[in-house]
């Protein structure tokens, strides 16, 4: 089989066009792919050339992880069946291409233990199930705190902070320094960082990927608080130690989700208990991939850019 897919081909050289994909196997899904979005951490390092070594990794590369459509052929050991609507976090099946993300395409083939049955009616928003379950693994586990301060409120933020209060916490503050994007906030408050004298902070969640001031972070602890570092940081990390020293300061690393994560957070949006409302900003037909990914990296007032797919299988 071929499909249509975005393919990046080397730094900033992305276009649209057929790649062979492997045949199925009892254990597989063949997914027409009706929505898939783009994100602006990992696969932005991709296309600038910026990624650290990763294992998988390596041009041409079909990228995306965030991905959501129709299942039009089950195999007989995969429990699901044509029409299931699910969501898929990429895949590997191409013959030609690195799939180490693998979501950006008209048609995949998965595994079926990769993908969750999602409502229809989620429709665009389905894509979004990645980047919900990537901020509800931050916050799980019986010794981790809830954010009383979350950094950046893009995407990733927004989540955190959605899920923090759907938890029963108290809402947390969100700085960001962008005033454009204090706007779209459900029960919490966003200022600038400067507008924020507190230095008593328990958990401070960084979504915002700047590992750059892990030092103004460390400041606004209290005693053995917790920065989480929840986005994803292509520069080597430093920190001044005194500070760190003198707050007894804790780092935490939270890495990619897990099938537990996707199953709770699907269970959250469908109950009503967390809302994926207002993240997608911007749209585009697949066709118009390049000019998409090229405006989702460089527009600050695109927070979710999703490809539309329907109709290109």
């Amino acid at each position: 089989m071929h499909t249509e897919a975005v393919i990046l081909s080397g730094p900033q050289a992305l276009s649209v066009g057929h790649v062979a994909i492997a045949s199925p196997d009892a254990n597989d899904l063949v997914v027409d792919i009706h929505h898939s979005g783009i994100s602006t951490g990992t696969e932005k390092l991709f296309y600038n050339g910026e990624m650290p070594p990763f294992p998988g990794m390596g041009y041409p590369l079909v990228p995306g992880y965030e991905a959501a459509g129709e299942v039009v052929e089950a195999g007989h050991l995969t429990g699901f069946k044509p029409g299931d609507y699910v969501f898929v976090p990429g895949s590997s099946c191409y013959e030609d291409a690195h799939g180490l993300f693998g979501g950006a395409a008209a048609r995949l083939v998965t595994p079926a233990s990769r993908a969750v049955r999602i409502d229809p009616a989620l429709s665009a928003e389905g894509a979004l199930l990645a980047l919900a379950a990537t901020a509800r693994h931050a916050l799980a586990g019986p010794e981790n705190e809830l954010p009383d301060l979350i950094v950046g409120h893009g995407v990733l933020g927004r989540l955190l902070a959605r899920l923090t209060i759907a938890a029963g916490g108290p809402p947390p503050t969100v700085w960001d320094i962008d005033p454009a994007r204090h706007e779209g906030v459900l029960g919490y408050e966003v200022c600038h960082p400067d507008k924020d004298e507190r230095t008593d902070y328990r958990a401070i969640y960084d979504a915002s990927g700047a590992g750059s001031q892990l030092d103004r972070l460390i400041g606004r602890l209290s005693k053995g608080g917790e920065v989480v570092l929840a986005g994803f940081y292509s520069d080597p990390l430093s920190f001044a130690y005194p500070a760190a020293f003198m707050k007894e300061a804790r780092l935490r690393v939270s890495a990619e989700w897990t099938p537990e994560d996707l199953s709770v957070t699907r269970d959250l949006i469908e109950s009503g208990h967390l809302s994926l409302a207002g993240l997608i900003t911007h749209r585009r037909d697949a066709s118009h991939a390049p000019e998409a990914y090229a405006q989702a990296f460089s527009d600050p007032d695109c927070l979710k850019m999703i490809l539309d797919w329907k109709g290109h299988a």
